[in-house]
């Protein structure tokens, strides 16, 4: 899928805009307390959502510059729904580059990707502090749960995670 609206085109990442995808998730993650910005996991990371798998997708909003935004999406299993969910990730526009509709244009590109697939529910995390990012996924009719989210990070093979 190739849209354009907002004077970007949202399409699917390519190899090629690996660094520009690793400079936003730099950009998010100093915003976010619970992650910290480690170049090389950020890249692992990247290529294995641009993997073939039908369950992931990695989209890029590209604009006069290049990559000026992204956001990911993998599917879940919901038992609460009977069938898929999915999982929002990695939702960053350039800082230069925000108000302008991008992240919505973003966000339209995931909501037709899931309603493609069946998939009824969509579920993300953002950091509690950062209230322009909350702000604007009210805006979009996203809701608050009464769910917390909680994490163990576990010892990976080569040490401590």
């Amino acid at each position: 899928m190739d849209t354009s609206h907002c004077g970007v085109r949202v399409r699917l990442a390519r190899q090629e805009d690996l660094p520009a995808m690793v400079g936003l998730l730099k950009d998010l993650f100093s915003t976010e307390k619970d992650f910290t910005f480690d170049e090389a996991r950020q890249r692992s990371g990247l290529r294995q959502m641009m993997g073939r798998s039908p369950a992931r997708r990695l989209w890029v909003a590209v604009g006069d510059g290049g990559v000026v935004g992204m956001c990911s999406a993998q599917v879940v299993i919901s038992t609460a729904m009977g069938g898929p969910a999915a999982l929002i990730e990695d939702v960053v526009v350039r800082e230069d580059r925000r108000g302008r509709g991008i992240g919505r244009h973003l966000m339209g590109a995931v909501e037709r990707w899931a309603r493609g697939r069946g998939i009824e529910r969509l579920q993300l995390l953002a950091d509690r502090t950062n209230h322009p990012a909350l702000g604007f996924y009210r805006a979009l009719g996203w809701q608050r749960t009464h769910m917390i989210c909680l994490r163990r990070n576990l010892e990976r093979p080569d040490g401590p995670a």
